[in-house]
């Protein structure tokens, strides 16, 4: 098996993949708490911060997307605002750890300063050793959202980046590496290549988060999404696997669909269909927990195989600076 992928495939044609496919199980929604009526969705996976666990959540009111992040930690199975933590005025957060410290982010908006009337928007990062201690240290290229960081085997740092227009049509997943968190910036991530041929022109994509592997390739955890012929939208969780110094990966797949989660309420009818990948907690015995936002409204987890495994257990040589994987 080598970790290069086919063509670019379609939302429909890995739909049809995923049907013979291991299927999530036990869908639960999280319940939120402390926030008024306003909705709490897309949201990361839990981690861990002052010797608790806590979940960033995009939280706003059903009629707007001017939102605000909170940090919520689990209370009698609910989960409530951390008392004293600061909120962010973003949308979409999340986390990683390098070099010891908090990583954070979201999305920032903005009012659009060439279109009247609509937003802008950029990914923002702060950086702590913990939540209380976080300081804004970088911001994106106005008009990209999915940067997400990682901290590789050398001590490097793995930059995924989604630019869209001219670059990146609808939406396409870049890369590229950088010695150290001082070495990232808005240039960094507009000069990142793009991995080629992932997405059709029609269709779109990001990165939601990525996980170093014990074989120091990198698992990124991200989203798929089209388009219906009514304008509606249709985002699914997939993953894929990419060889941070070569620039290989694998083909993407599908890990869930909305059916596969409880049913629940919509933001707006051309949103029912989304699911947005927030984070996976790898668990050991084979499954791992996805976190993930649910119709632009609510949060929920599922638990499915774990869509990493398959590339740790396999022994990858190096021949001809291509990976070629033979099974244990």
């Amino acid at each position: 098996m080598r970790l290069k992928k086919t063509d670019a495939k379609t939302c429909a044609m890995l739909l049809k993949e995923f049907e013979n496919a291991p299927q999530p199980f036990n869908p639960e929604k999280l319940i939120f708490k402390g926030i008024g009526d306003r909705d709490v969705y897309n949201i990361s996976a839990p981690f861990e911060d002052e010797g608790e666990l806590v979940i960033a959540g995009r939280v706003e009111p059903r009629d707007s997307e001017h939102s605000e992040v909170y940090f919520f930690v689990n209370r009698n199975g609910e989960w409530i605002p951390r008392e004293g933590a600061p909120v962010f005025q973003l949308q979409d957060p999340f986390f990683t750890k390098i070099g010891g410290e908090l990583i954070f982010g979201g999305v920032q908006t903005f009012s659009n300063p060439t279109m009247e009337g609509s937003l802008g928007w950029r990914t923002v990062f702060y950086r702590g050793k913990r939540i209380a201690d976080l300081k804004e240290f970088a911001k994106g290229p106005d008009g990209m959202k999915d940067v997400r960081l990682i901290e590789l085997k050398d001590g490097s740092i793995g930059v995924l980046t989604r630019p869209q227009g001219e670059k990146g049509g609808r939406g396409k997943i870049g890369f590229i590496r950088i010695p150290s968190l001082d070495d990232f910036t808005c240039e960094v991530m507009e000069n990142a290549p793009l991995l080629e041929g992932q997405f059709i022109d029609e269709e779109w994509g990001g990165a939601n988060e990525p996980h170093l592997l014990s074989n120091g390739l990198i698992g990124v955890l991200g989203h798929i999404a089209c388009f219906d012929e009514e304008g509606h939208r249709h985002y699914y969780p997939m993953v894929f696997v990419l060889n941070p110094d070569t620039m290989e990966f694998s083909d993407i797949e599908l890990i869930a669909t909305r059916s596969h989660f409880l049913e629940g309420v919509s933001k707006r009818p051309d949103l029912a269909d989304v699911v947005f990948s927030g984070g996976l907690i790898r668990k050991g015995d084979g499954t791992a927990d996805l976190y993930a936002g649910i119709s632009d409204a609510e949060a929920q987890k599922i638990t499915i195989m774990d869509p990493f495994i398959k590339y740790e257990r396999n022994e990858i040589y190096q021949e001809e600076n291509r990976f070629i994987a033979a099974e244990v």
